[in-house]
């Protein structure tokens, strides 16, 4: 165990050559606030460092693995957070700075020399997908759902993951709509590699963890280094420095502008529940004129 805020660390008790990073906010179905990021790096590192650990299981407390990030302060209170600006013209750098900082501590589960088991329960939805697939491999209950939905307003997958997990089709499939598919669906695109029950989950993930722990760490560490440095050729860490701007943008354009309004206003979940709906989302012109309305300023553009 470590002190750690938003997760546990330990090795398995069961079979100490498996470390488990558990995050650890089941009140807010394990939503990633402003330290987890850095709390998974610090701990894959730990994993890294111990010889005895040969693969790592990321797992989720309570009724869901992760819903994404925690959002719902950022978008109904001004200054919740120094990325997310008020005041226009806004500055990208600083929203990339903080961004591109979680996106890369996110993605030490793929840059770990140690394998890695994302077990995922009920939900691994928006940044809750950047941590899943970030991971090597995903076991999901078959009924769980796995997606990115603010890709309809105020979000851009910052891991980029999509496209080089389930191909380029797919993957605009899913984020032209925000939509999520189920285990089941993720096991048959060969996104997870196993979905079962419920009351299967834990059985098939320790399987799974116990059979590559048996084999050497360095043989582990070759083997992903080959298959990861093919993806990393394709062009990876350039498509996420894109994306992460993009992130930016969603969240200070007129659309993201009156998305965080209408929060402000109605609440966080009413906002999602619009976004979700189907209903069009206001843009352009429009988005600005309703959030001067729902702002109470008429004077100036949002």
């Amino acid at each position: 165990m470590s002190d750690f805020a938003t997760l546990l660390y330990a090795r398995d008790a069961r079979n100490p050559r498996i470390a488990r990073i558990t995050l650890n906010r089941p009140e807010r179905l394990n939503a990633i606030s402003p330290q987890m990021p850095g709390e998974i790096r610090r701990a894959v590192q730990m994993a890294n460092d111990d010889d005895a650990v040969h693969v790592i299981v990321v797992q989720g407390a309570g009724r869901a693995f992760c819903a994404g990030y925690d959002m719902k302060e950022s978008a109904e209170k001004p200054d919740a957070h120094e990325w997310l600006q008020n005041e226009m013209p806004w500055d990208p750098m600083v929203d990339y700075k903080w961004m591109k900082g979680a996106t890369d501590d996110i993605m030490s589960l793929w840059r770990s020399y140690k394998p890695t088991i994302c077990r995922v329960q009920q939900y691994a939805v928006a940044g809750g997908s950047d941590i899943a697939l970030s991971c090597d491999l995903l076991v999901m209950e078959k009924t769980a759902r796995i997606g990115y939905m603010p890709t309809r307003v105020w979000g851009c997958p910052t891991t980029a993951m999509w496209l080089y997990r389930v191909g380029m089709q797919r993957a605009k499939r899913l984020l032209f709509t925000g939509d999520t598919v189920d285990g089941a669906t993720a096991k048959e695109w060969g996104l997870a590699i196993d979905a079962v029950e419920p009351h299967e989950l834990d059985r098939v993930v320790d399987a799974l963890a116990d059979r590559i722990a048996g084999v050497p760490r360095a043989m582990l560490t070759m083997q992903k280094l080959a298959i990861n440095q093919a993806y990393e050729n394709m062009g990876l860490a350039t498509t996420q420095i894109i994306a992460t701007v993009f992130d930016g943008i969603t969240r200070h354009d007129p659309e993201g502008v009156w998305f965080r309004a209408h929060a402000e206003k109605h609440g966080f979940h009413s906002a999602v529940e619009w976004r979700d709906s189907g209903r069009p989302i206001p843009e352009g012109e429009e988005a600005r004129r309703l959030a001067r309305e729902l702002r109470g300023d008429v004077s100036r553009d949002p």
